[in-house]
């Protein structure tokens, strides 16, 4: 089956009604016939309903045994730090989402984790960081916001090889381009708040995991910790993954005639997009991603400055300045002043979050608009140069 049709038809019909819809059961506890003999569900911190067949329905997308939705993204990482001990060290990409770079760091280094911060572009980059302590290699791929691609077979081995469970982030991709399990990762976890909700009006976390042993893990540290995703915004990311196989191509071809229309302006100094050629990772993006590179590209400006980056982002019109992204509304932001704000200046540039970078999430608008009003905005911006300059 198509992805559209195998998603619509992973949502099953209520058994109890008939309604097509899933039920949102909104209820704290349930009523048992006695004590521990139940309908399956006891309290619902513990499972609930339609959690349950969001869960179902993400494990699906992903080709996983199991997952967990949580409250927000930055709530199933934490749930899979817990998975580690005092002593424990995470080898990451360096150019690593901004509140997964504060939990590491402010939280979880002070219980005695240490990270390791690494271009993981190249594969034998992580070898010389791995010891018997090495217990997570954390991947995001694409990388936010700079697009770095990773080779997730490669270092999916490498992990075997050191005992390690290998994580990927997979929000920037989606389960619609990228299958991480299947590439050899033991751990997926998604920002459900973006291309899977995809109409930025909930913020959602989900953790998939490749077998039993995992699953049993996640499952205890989700109840234990309780960082639960309610009913009522279950259900809406399950309304949302129903157009996923709709909305994403229609953004990822945005996103390519952006990255093109961008890659040839005289005031842009770097774009950055996997479905590029020029993208020094182009053909891996290929190779793991087919011929979808997502709706997200960031570019950094010629004049290299935190504020003509804040004047670009504040001038657009369809671009809505924002946080965020994979909704079906175009937004943009800066990264230095904005998702990466958490990041040391030096650490971030050296990443390759230049003060000028400027990150697009494209919609589900027409391309031809969008650049439109980029190409308004690069003019905007000339004429306040040129009557500077005469003043």
């Amino acid at each position: 089956m198509s992805n559209n049709t195998q998603i619509i038809h992973s949502i099953p019909v209520d058994p109890l009604t008939g309604s097509i819809s899933t039920p949102i059961y909104q209820t704290a506890t349930f009523v048992q016939e006695a004590p521990g003999i139940n309908k399956g569900y006891d309290y619902a911190r513990s499972n609930n309903p339609t959690r349950a067949v969001l869960e179902k329905l993400v494990s699906g997308l992903e080709n996983g045994y199991a997952s967990f939705a949580f409250a927000t993204g930055l709530a199933a990482i934490d749930a899979v730090l817990k998975l580690l001990s005092t002593g424990d060290e995470i080898i990451a990409v360096d150019d690593i989402y901004g509140g997964a770079f504060r939990l590491f760091t402010h939280i979880y280094e002070k219980f005695g984790i240490r990270v390791h911060y690494v271009d993981t572009t190249r594969a034998e980059n992580i070898i010389d960081f791995v010891n018997e302590k090495t217990k997570l290699i954390w991947l995001e791929t694409p990388t936010n916001p700079t697009l770095k691609i990773s080779d997730i077979r490669t270092i999916s081995k490498i992990a075997a090889s050191c005992n390690a469970w290998l994580v990927v982030d997979n929000t920037f991709a989606s389960p619609l381009i990228q299958k991480p399990l299947v590439l050899g990762a033991d751990i997926v976890i998604h920002s459900g708040t973006k291309y899977l909700g995809g109409h930025s009006d909930l913020v959602a976390g989900l953790v998939i995991v490749k077998d039993e042993t995992l699953a049993d893990k996640i499952k205890f540290i989700q109840n234990a910790s309780g960082g639960i995703l309610g009913p009522q915004d279950c259900w809406l990311l399950i309304r949302g993954i129903e157009t996923l196989a709709l909305r994403v191509p229609k953004q990822c071809s945005n996103a390519f005639r952006i990255a093109s229309f961008l890659e040839v302006q005289p005031e842009v100094a770097k774009v950055y997009y996997p479905g590029l050629s020029s993208h020094k990772n182009h053909a891996i993006a290929t190779q793991q991603q087919g011929h979808l590179y997502g709706g997200v590209l960031s570019f950094s400006l010629a004049t290299d400055t935190l504020e003509a980056a804040t004047l670009f982002v504040s001038s657009t019109k369809l671009f809505k300045l924002a946080e965020s992204l994979g909704g079906v509304k175009s937004l943009i932001c800066q990264p230095a002043l904005m998702t990466h704000k958490s990041i040391p200046q030096e650490k971030r540039i050296a990443s390759g979050v230049r003060d000028s970078l400027i990150r697009l999430s494209c919609g589900i608008e027409e391309a031809d608009d969008l650049i439109v009003d980029l190409q308004s905005t690069f003019a905007h911006l000339q004429q306040l140069k040129q009557a500077v300059a005469t003043q």
